[in-house]
């Protein structure tokens, strides 16, 4: 642990297609910024072009490129919702029909509509 003073060890993922992530373990020198950590990892592996326009974050936190890193982050890259989540619900719901949904799926045998 000598040798190693003054370095940061993070973590970075980068998710560019559903179900396929890339990690990386890096260690990077104090104040270094999200933007380095994202430079380190295009040095060891090309990243897909769109990384560099995404969105990114520290531990599930958007931030900026231009954030400094603290010992023990993970940076993390996201990528565009192609839907937006409430209208996906708005549209399964409807596809599934008021009936079959929530409270109203389990209707006792005999009972009134609602309950």
């Amino acid at each position: 642990m000598g040798d190693d003073k003054g370095l940061l060890h993070i973590t970075v993922v980068v998710c560019a297609a559903p179900r396929s992530a890339a990690e990386w373990a890096l260690q990077l020198p104090q104040g270094a910024t999200v933007a380095d950590a994202l430079n380190a990892c295009a040095a060891l592996q090309p990243l897909p072009a769109d990384v560099t326009s995404s969105a990114v974050g520290v531990w599930g936190r958007q931030v900026a490129p231009g954030c400094m890193l603290a010992a023990g982050d993970r940076v993390e890259v996201y990528r565009p919702l192609k839907v937006d989540p409430k209208v996906a619900r708005r549209e399964r719901f409807a596809r599934q029909g008021a009936r079959t949904t929530g409270l109203f799926a389990r209707q006792r045998p005999g009972g009134k509509s609602g309950y």
